[in-house]
């Protein structure tokens, strides 16, 4: 095979992602090799690429020809199911690999199997990278948010490829080199984590407006339509004020309300609540978005506790009472966009402590740059992350970011109205509540937890520490409370 007819690239793993992939990569001027273990995902990519402008996408049918057609060193992006699939991919292709060609995980893998994997094919000369992809099939399609993560030699591999294929925006292509190991995997996952937060707050906000200031659908996508005009401009508000447009193709009016109230969800937002537990790190406004997808999965349960609590005198709703509905909308948005801040600031608190475990350096400025465009989360609101993490890398929190601190001052009280207003009515709003205790809770120099650590001492003899005094003391508490 002459040199010129070589592909510049691989790609395995021809579902959604993969095929927009790898049409993105050949529109930018990257002839692209593609497999798939089923032969007619491949024959159809390869059509797809002649009806999409006559794309240089070639098609295999057999792993050894595939592998053979690349460039040396060779680097193939493999975009199969996490888990067995990949171990079992890396299997198929390292047969035919040689020392220095490089494999690339574009799934939402759990990044110790990276890590693993890594190790594994090292062994055999090769260079392996885990790297994040955000933005679903548009995003593949168009220009994603690119998470690499591993060796920097194997990133130069694909550099050049990728700073092209990512969304671009004003300050540069939505892709940096991560960290090593698993660390784009790991960012990706936190990113996840975040987005269930995102996406979380926003139902809330949706609950309040709908169920207390009764607005109707076209008010609903009138409003966030408005918001995603100011501080709120992102991608998830964006389609949420197209989502209350869509009118009913089987029925009357519009389809939000037709849809089953249950959530489904595949793992990467346990993966980051479980880590966040493990590092020590609070992330309570995640950890709730979490839990309210594990209750709308019981809706059965709660179809029968409703009519429970219904023959015992309690309805959905404990009040309809009249409420001012600009002033509801301009709460809500205050609301939501404190409870947001709270949510990113647990997100990128897991990064940092992660970072500093793992020995990762990773720069939280730059990462939360690549999230401006192409991934789910993207939204103007970062480049303002960008900016407090510029002004000071070691930042401990985005809440006290002198900016940032002074918007939560500044829409507190909303706050602290949307919530109690949810309260009284019988609506949950986990995550903003949530949110408004974590902010609640780091804002104050002194909690009750002198008291747990007195208990836990009493029955534990744990010990505690003083604030007058260094050292840890133990008391017999049972011994001189009897004391009159």
């Amino acid at each position: 095979m002459a040199e010129n007819s070589f592909s510049r690239i691989g790609l395995v793993g021809l579902a959604v992602m993969g095929q927009n992939l790898a049409l993105n990569i050949a529109e930018k001027g990257f002839p692209i090799s593609v497999y798939n273990r089923s032969s007619s995902k491949v024959d159809e990519t390869v059509e797809r690429a002649k009806i999409e402008g006559d794309l240089p996408v070639r098609g295999f049918h057999d792993p050894n020809d595939f592998v053979l057609s690349i460039q040396k060193p060779r680097a193939i992006i493999i975009l199969v199911k996490a888990g067995a699939p990949v171990d079992q991919t890396i299997e198929t292709l390292s047969k035919f690999l040689e020392p220095g060609d490089c494999i690339i995980d574009g799934g939402n893998e759990w990044y110790e199997n990276t890590e693993r994997r890594a190790l594994a094919v090292k062994e055999k000369g090769l260079l392996y990278m885990g790297m994040g992809v955000s933005g679903g099939e548009e995003g593949a399609r168009h220009g994603p948010s690119l998470m690499p993560g591993g060796t920097p030699e194997a990133y130069e591999y694909i550099k050049d490829i990728v700073v092209k294929v990512a969304a671009q925006v004003n300050d540069g292509p939505c892709v940096t080199y991560i960290g090593e190991g698993g660390a784009g995997n790991f960012v990706k996952m936190v990113h996840n984590g975040i987005e269930y937060g995102d996406m979380q707050l926003i139902s809330e906000a949706y609950d309040v407006l709908h169920n207390i200031g009764h607005l109707s659908n076209e008010e609903l996508a009138a409003t966030f339509t408005e918001w995603n005009k100011g501080e709120l401009e992102s991608f998830l508000i964006e389609i949420t004020s197209h989502i209350f447009q869509v009118k009913d193709d089987k029925g009357d009016g519009e389809l939000v309300d037709k849809i089953l109230d249950k959530t489904g969800m595949k793992g990467t937002g346990k993966w980051t609540v479980q880590q966040a537990a493990e590092l020590s790190v609070a992330a309570p406004t995640i950890a709730s978005s979490l839990d309210s997808r594990f209750l709308s999965g019981l809706k059965e349960e709660r179809e029968a506790a409703a009519e429970v609590f219904k023959k015992a005198g309690l309805g959905d709703l404990l009040t309809t009472k009249q409420v001012d509905k600009e002033q509801l909308i301009n709460d809500v948005r205050k609301a939501l966009y404190a409870s947001k801040i709270c949510s990113y600031a647990q997100g990128m608190n897991i990064i940092r402590t992660k970072s500093i475990e793992k020995g990762w350096n990773l720069n939280l400025g730059e990462i939360s740059r690549i999230w401006k465009g192409g991934c789910i989360i993207r939204a103007v609101f970062l480049d303002r992350i960008k900016s407090a993490y510029d002004r000071n890398p070691k930042l401990a929190s985005l809440l006290i970011d002198p900016e940032f601190a002074q918007e939560m001052v500044e829409r507190q009280d909303s706050w602290r109205r949307v919530v109690s207003l949810a309260i009284g009515a019988g609506i949950s709003t986990p995550g903003m509540s949530s949110s408004l205790a974590y902010f609640d809770s780091y804002r104050r120099s002194r909690l009750p937890a002198n008291l747990l650590q007195a208990q836990r001492d009493y029955f534990g003899a744990h010990t505690y520490e003083r604030t007058d005094m260094p050292g840890s003391f133990h008391t017999e508490w049972s011994k001189f409370s009897k004391l009159k």
